[in-house]
């Protein structure tokens, strides 16, 4: 007589399924090896054996004082050498005054590495009443810091430190003739130049023109410069060149020269 084959139930009860009741204990204790690792790792690193016991400057400072470095590095750096905050620290240093960027590196057992970009200051910034003192750095980026007495002043609308700069560093060479340089220069709302010498000689350069730039018209002025002095027999204190074929002289004494 054939024996009846069972089948399976195919709604048997998870206790009726020996393999998938081991994948699943294997994989809980697998869990629960992975928090009680962690957990450890976490507990070791707070302990007292690995204090952070220094902080090294590894780049030359030329404004920034250790006063400053070692004021941001009490209120910053906290934790041992595995809890501190690497980005914390950063952030903090890069609050000082005259520091562009920072950069925070782990020295084991026990230090860390600080190397400090600082900002090259190419000009001062015309700042509103009451606010900060600022300054342009030598990537165009205004940043806020005292000092640079000796440089020379942009005055613009904000935004335009970049385009400042560039059309300084254009100046320079093109006022060599005169043995001057830029003192002040400034850019209207409506995008006209205007440049003090060093001499108090004010020029006034307006705008860039498809038909009569302003490197153009200075070039011209510069090369002329001399010879309309010696006609006037009068030193001027403003000279107008935003006339396309000339330029217009306004000396110290009563009338004016137009050459």
């Amino acid at each position: 007589m054939a024996k009846a084959r069972r089948k399976p139930n195919d709604n048997a009860g998870l206790w009726d399924r020996p393999p998938l009741m081991n994948l699943i204990a294997d994989l809980l204790f697998f869990a629960a090896a992975l928090g009680l690792g962690y957990a450890a790792m976490l507990a070791i690193a707070r302990l007292p054996f690995f204090p952070l016991r220094e902080l090294v400057v590894v780049s030359p400072l030329r404004e920034v004082t250790p006063t400053q470095v070692e004021y941001a590095a009490r209120t910053a750096v906290a934790g041992n050498f595995f809890t501190v905050n690497l980005d914390a620290v950063r952030a903090a240093f890069e609050k000082l005054p005259w520091v562009r960027k920072a950069q925070v590196r782990r020295r084991w057992p026990g230090g860390l590495d600080l190397a400090i970009e600082e900002h090259v200051a190419a000009a001062r910034w015309k700042q509103a009443e009451g606010a900060e003192a600022r300054l342009v750095n030598s990537e165009g980026e205004v940043f806020a810091a005292a000092g640079g007495e000796r440089l020379p002043l942009f005055v613009g609308p904000e935004g335009t430190a970049p385009q400042l700069l560039a059309r300084y560093r254009e100046l320079r060479p093109l006022l060599e003739p005169l043995g001057r340089q830029p003192q002040s220069l400034s850019l209207s709302p409506r995008q006209a130049w205007q440049v003090k010498l060093d001499d108090g000689l004010l020029l006034e350069l307006g705008r860039d023109q498809s038909r009569s730039r302003i490197n153009e018209r200075l070039q011209r002025f510069t090369e002329a410069h001399r010879q309309a002095t010696e006609r006037l027999q009068a030193r001027a204190d403003v000279i107008d060149l935003r006339y396309p074929n000339g330029f217009a002289m306004r000396v110290a004494r009563a009338g004016a020269g137009k050459q």
